[in-house]
């Protein structure tokens, strides 16, 4: 309590005062972003995707650099974080096992949990055995407290000493830093389950919200993330905001990961899909809907998960073909019978889902009058 207490109260009353006095030049402000990024992008890349879910695979070197991030991050071990992420996504919204379980309220789920003993510890650990078994994950729980103290004082305040302003690197790069860093993060454990959107599952709070994804380096699309916790990416589409993302793609292009897991495009679709269906269909029902609504919603239903089975089958074979073309093994005829057929279903899937958005839009309307 005295640390969480503290570390905030210092950090709005110290670094606008000596702001004010003294002043803050770009060359330490950059410094601020840097370590910012370095210890948010070890949470999200190394604690959460690589060591929690294992959605990729790291090289020693990147790894090491991800746990001392962590440690500059000053929110537990590997082991610790890691052990409470796993039951949180097991015991989700249970508010006797989830760790920050959002159903208990935003003050507990920020940030109350955190007061309480860790379960994990009084387990031995037994949801992270395999992560028992990673050296550099050993050798960072056993230094944990010389890394956090080193990485949140010593590192920035040598970074200032070289620059000339010792105070203005530990209040930005050590203390700013610090309070912000954790607090985004904090974020995701009860904003990102309060507010947003939840397109691919409502089987628990998570949600997806743009807004904080910025904030997070990509972790607020939440509900996507719980309904496929394994997949290394949390924004799915291009323009998505998710620089986690992008430096776990960047690195296997380098080969510092590998193994990078992917959702596929089907299982998407058919959880965005299923879900619309059963929302609409709970409405049909509630409301006593004629019968004529509810055998054409399910028609529908059915086709467009057909098609989007048909769709995925010819795409696989398309960019199975282009594999084989390169290897001289395919001819360009049937690469381009693959590429037709493929293009085909597409432009049909296409036809089939403005007709499944028209008909929820029907249904939607029709609604009100039947409530009626």
């Amino acid at each position: 309590m005295f640390l969480f207490s503290l570390t905030p109260a210092s950090a709005l009353t110290l670094v606008p005062l000596y702001g004010y006095y003294y002043g803050y030049d770009v060359f330490e402000w950059v410094v601020f972003g840097v370590l910012m990024a370095f210890c948010g992008m070890s949470i999200t890349a190394g604690y959460h995707r690589l060591w929690s879910h294992k959605a990729y695979k790291a090289h020693p070197v990147l790894k090491a650099l991800f746990a001392i991030g962590g440690a500059c991050a000053l929110q537990n071990s590997i082991l610790l974080w890691a052990s409470d992420h796993r039951n949180h996504h097991r015991f989700v919204d249970d508010n006797e096992h989830d760790p920050y379980s959002a159903k208990r309220g935003f003050w507990f789920s920020h940030i109350g949990w955190i007061l309480r003993d860790y379960e994990s510890a009084q387990t031995g650990f037994s949801n992270v055995q395999d992560l028992q078994k990673d050296p550099i994950v050993q050798w960072q729980h056993k230094h944990y407290l010389k890394l956090t103290l080193f990485m949140n004082i010593v590192f920035p305040g040598l970074i200032g000493y070289y620059h000339g302003d010792i105070m203005a690197g530990l209040l930005l790069g050590g203390l700013l830093r610090l309070v912000l860093s954790q607090h985004l993060t904090y974020l995701i454990n009860s904003l990102a389950h309060m507010w947003g959107r939840q397109p691919y599952s409502v089987e628990n709070t998570a949600r997806d919200n743009p807004f904080l994804a910025l904030l997070t380096y990509g972790e607020g699309y939440h509900n996507y993330h719980h309904a496929f916790q394994w997949d290394y990416r949390n924004g799915i589409k291009w323009w998505q905001y998710d620089p986690t993302k992008w430096l776990i793609q960047c690195c296997a292009w380098i080969g510092l990961t590998k193994s990078l897991k992917r959702c596929t495009p089907l299982q998407i679709e058919k959880a965005k899909v299923e879900l619309q269906y059963k929302s609409a269909a709970e409405k049909c029902n509630l409301l006593n809907t004629p019968d004529k609504w509810r055998a054409r919603l399910e028609q529908e239903y059915e086709e467009f998960v057909d098609t989007l089975k048909l769709w995925s089958e010819h795409r696989q074979a398309w960019y199975e073909g282009k594999g084989l073309q390169i290897q001289e093994t395919l001819s360009h005829w049937d690469q381009l019978q693959l590429r037709d057929r493929y293009q085909t279903v597409q432009s049909r899937l296409k036809v089939q889902r403005r007709r499944w958005q028209q008909l929820l839009r029907d249904v939607a309307e029709l609604l009100p009058a039947s409530a009626q």
